[in-house]
């Protein structure tokens, strides 16, 4: 199994990897619940953006007992997620799974193992440092940032909108941090420390 930096998985690493998802998935309030799917598909029925994943939230479940989280992990399956919750609020086995996406995302960026078009999990980490930067989102900062880590040209087609944006006072060129900003990277840091286990 290629990762995105072109290693191979052996058989150890495939395994302590879905260990490590199992045990932060079971760490999870009703994380535990994972090991009762029924495999309904209520959860792939119910989600919004099941028809363009790579695999539906029941063949996320099916992958992780086959020991082929890589294959997930690499895909823009979690990137597709909308975190509507629907999944979570109708499995009849109280699977969290919306929370089951957040930590495959988080997997996957600490493992380097993303999809090829990655847009989404750059924008995810910028949108992250953003946050722990400035203790809130600045549009100007989080946009810059992405631009430059992925395709800086593509910025130009934006222009047009953030000049309208700009005019109706909706995106503010300058950052300010917020007060409190060390209590906050305390707390990102102690939900970061627990998801990290």
């Amino acid at each position: 199994m290629k990762t995105t930096k072109g290693r191979r998985l052996d058989a150890q690493a495939t395994k302590a990897l879905r260990q490590e998802f199992l045990d932060d998935v079971c760490a999870l309030p009703d994380g535990e619940r994972v090991k009762e799917c029924i495999q309904c598909g209520t959860c792939s029925a119910s989600c919004p953006s099941a028809g363009r994943m790579d695999y539906s939230p029941r063949a996320i479940i099916a992958a992780l007992r086959a020991g082929d989280l890589e294959h997930v992990l690499e895909s823009d399956t979690v990137w597709l997620c909308a975190s509507c919750y629907g999944c979570t609020v109708r499995c009849p086995v109280g699977i969290p799974f919306t929370d089951i996406m957040y930590e495959l995302k988080r997997l996957g960026m600490t493992r380097g193992m993303l999809p090829k078009a990655r847009q989404a999990a750059v924008m995810a980490s910028t949108f992250a440092e953003t946050v722990n930067s400035l203790g809130r989102n600045n549009e100007v900062a989080l946009i810059r940032k992405y631009y430059l880590r992925t395709n800086p040209f593509a910025a130009f087609g934006q222009m047009g909108f953030a000049m309208r944006l700009m005019k109706r006072g909706r995106l503010e060129l300058s950052s300010h941090r917020i007060k409190g900003l060390d209590g906050l990277r305390k707390m990102l840091a102690t939900v970061d420390g627990e998801g990290g286990r």
